[in-house]
């Protein structure tokens, strides 16, 4: 089974029009990928691809418009391009003898504010070596840097994957857990996994495979029911169990079955911790009692997905906040990997994020702490609501 594209290191190629970027991205995955061209503006929309590379493991490259495209489209570009930066892991920035200009440094200052590492390839080394003035004034930015020659394969994934191993983020080579940290061997844990009309005819939706994975990971027991046997599960086990994990939409219920003495938790919230910041999200929370009538409320969603008539995002929460406020409020929605204007919004709710990737969703975190825009989590919100937030987080204070 191939690596989920969430769990993949994001690569992110950056740079001027026809330093070589797409050549890069096809030297090092042995395919052409990308279409290479002298012409400006080849690259258009991110071109992605997912890569092995030994010993790093599963990667994803993304491919970007030159930071100085000046054709039609050029600006709308370069918007998709400091987008992408807010879902990468390592920023390649690729340059040529010309060396840094004002393009380079402002993309250097896009990473530093996200705390993004990055490594600078010198491109077309074979046509013309940069000089000493050049180099210098790279080396005032960076001490990873290499030169190479894009048409020339030879070793150059070589290269790269030996300065990238010296800047790889700790969360990529030790991986936090779902939930394993909270557990001791042979520990039990009961999945509250209703089968609403969202999860894929014949299977279960993502968060709850990946954490049947983490559950038995770590030497533990999985026990997965609904709601109606949730009763006759917890009455069935010798053991009690160390953990109840349930649907966020079904909180309320299963937080009037399960005993107090029993920690309950949802996937969302699960997946807040795993892939985001859990505190921050509670602290976000907290803003809901400042909303007032018709503010704007902005809610998240990673990944496209048709909307069903009982919606989570669109029914269930706007219905839930509503309601715990006593007034209405002004909703709007976001889908996909572009962050919009959050000037707006008095408030930021993310979906759990199961189809993006760590960095993305801390990318977001730290926009918004900048910009003074509370941010939160479906589940966060969900148990704000029904009253047990607390209760909710309590295993992981």
């Amino acid at each position: 089974m191939k690596a989920l594209k969430s769990q993949r290191l994001h690569i992110a190629i950056l740079g001027r029009t026809n330093v070589g970027k797409s050549s890069l991205v096809n030297a090092i995955t042995s395919q052409n990928v990308s279409i290479v061209s002298d012409k400006e503006g080849t690259t258009t929309d991110v071109v992605e691809k997912s890569a092995e590379l030994f010993p790093i493991g599963a990667v994803t490259f993304l491919d970007t418009a030159g930071i100085d495209d000046k054709t039609e489209l050029g600006e709308k570009r370069l918007e998709k391009t400091l987008n992408v930066i807010n879902r990468t892991d390592i920023g390649i920035i690729v340059t040529d003898d010309i060396g840094f200009t004002d393009y380079e440094k402002n993309i250097i200052e896009k990473l530093n504010s996200l705390n993004i590492p990055y490594i600078v390839v010198v491109n077309k080394s074979d046509i013309k070596k940069i000089n000493e003035t050049n180099l210098n004034i790279i080396k005032e930015y960076t001490k990873n840097i290499c030169e190479v020659s894009a048409t020339k394969t030879e070793r150059i994934t070589d290269i790269l994957v030996s300065e990238m191993i010296k800047i790889i983020p700790d969360s990529h080579i030790n991986p936090p857990s779902i939930m394993g940290d909270k557990l001791s061997k042979q520990d039990i844990v009961i999945l509250v996994t209703p089968i609403d009309k969202e999860a894929p005819k014949g299977r279960l939706i993502l968060p709850q495979v990946q954490s049947i994975r983490d559950i038995l990971d770590n030497d533990c027991i999985s026990v997965i029911t609904q709601v109606n046997n949730l009763e006759y599960t917890l009455n069935s086990l010798k053991t009690k169990p160390k953990l109840v994990v349930t649907d966020s939409q079904a909180f309320k219920e299963v937080s009037e079955i399960v005993p107090k003495n029993i920690p309950l938790t949802s996937f969302s919230i699960l997946f807040a911790r795993l892939k985001g910041d859990l505190s921050a999200f509670i602290k976000g929370a907290e803003h809901i009692k400042n909303l007032k009538p018709n503010d704007k409320i902005l809610i998240l969603e990673s990944c496209t997905h048709h909307a069903i008539d009982d919606d989570i995002a669109r029914v269930k929460i706007p219905k839930l906040l509503e309601k715990k406020l006593g007034f209405n409020l002004d909703f709007e929605y976001y889908t996909g990997h572009d962050f919009p204007d959050i000037k707006p919004y008095k408030l930021i709710i993310h979906c759990g994020a199961c189809m993006t990737n760590r960095k993305e969703i801390l990318s977001r975190i730290m926009i918004a702490e900048k910009e003074e825009k509370p941010i939160t989590n479906y589940g966060i919100v969900i148990s704000y609501c029904v009253g047990i937030l607390n209760r909710a987080v309590e295993i992981f204070q």
